[in-house]
């Protein structure tokens, strides 16, 4: 596959946002240890289903209401087992965990059925678990029927690359977040909400640097842009690239 590296200044000497097209973990290898300030990631969560033929259904089945992708572009990778999910994240947070400079912090999307699968991924690649903060989607959020309860969290696996310095700059971070997903923001059939990603990516200090190794539609990468911080994006899926570019030139 060929690697497309895109570099976005917004000023001299400012923050610059770097695409890079291609496999995760074959980039993450290309980069320097100790580089940036956190990883902040929405990885393929390969969930959506209690099934394994759900499991492997496209994503536009298991992701997009009522199969109406709006647009959207699908994605690979996404059809895992619980256990080959865990291997492959502890090789990717592994990397990230050497790229991240020590003291820095990982913060990673997942949803309830692969929650432990991420909590386990996570120190096995010997980053510090300090806990779960949630996204909270709304009450719009669906269920089978009236006998459940809403999935209307994902939540955010939180971990240090060693100890969780105490800092004077920032935080404490909320243990909640709560955004709506406006149809007008969302580039991705699984895309976060921008407002989310800026209030995430303030873990970094002003002129630091957030690395996401899933960069989909780039929300981390614009939301970076807009917060004065410094990016790597990584996605593999040349669709989502075009629209990353199209969303920072907008900037």
């Amino acid at each position: 596959m060929s690697h497309t590296h895109t570099h976005t200044h917004t000023a001299t000497n400012g923050p610059s946002i770097e695409v890079l097209h291609g496999e995760s973990i074959k980039l993450l290898r290309t980069l320097q240890s100790e580089t940036v300030d956190a990883l902040i990631t929405d990885p393929p969560y390969c969930s959506g289903t209690s099934s394994a033929t759900g499991r492997t259904a496209d994503p536009v089945v298991k992701y997009a209401q009522n199969g109406n992708a709006c647009g959207r572009p699908s994605f690979e990778g996404d059809a895992k087992d619980q256990r080959s999910f865990t291997r492959w994240c502890a090789d990717w947070l592994g990397e990230c965990r050497r790229i991240v400079k020590p003291g820095g912090y990982a913060l990673v999307f997942i949803d309830w059925r692969m929650l432990p699968a991420m909590t386990d991924a996570i120190q096995g690649a010997d980053w510090i678990w300090r806990g779960v903060a949630a996204w909270n989607k709304g009450a719009g959020a669906r269920a089978p029927h009236k006998g459940y309860f809403r999935h209307q969290c994902e939540f955010i696996v939180w971990a240090t690359k060693g100890p969780c310095a105490k800092r004077l700059d920032a935080g404490p971070f909320p243990g909640c977040y709560s955004f709506s997903t406006k149809q007008s923001d969302k580039h991705h059939l699984t895309g976060k909400p921008t407002p989310l990603m800026q209030e995430l990516v303030k873990v970094v200090p002003v002129g630091g640097t957030v690395l996401d190794p899933f960069a989909g539609s780039g929300t981390t990468l614009v939301a970076a842009q807009l917060e004065g911080r410094s990016a790597i994006g990584i996605e593999r899926e040349e669709a989502n690239i075009l629209i990353t570019k199209k969303r920072l030139a907008a900037i």
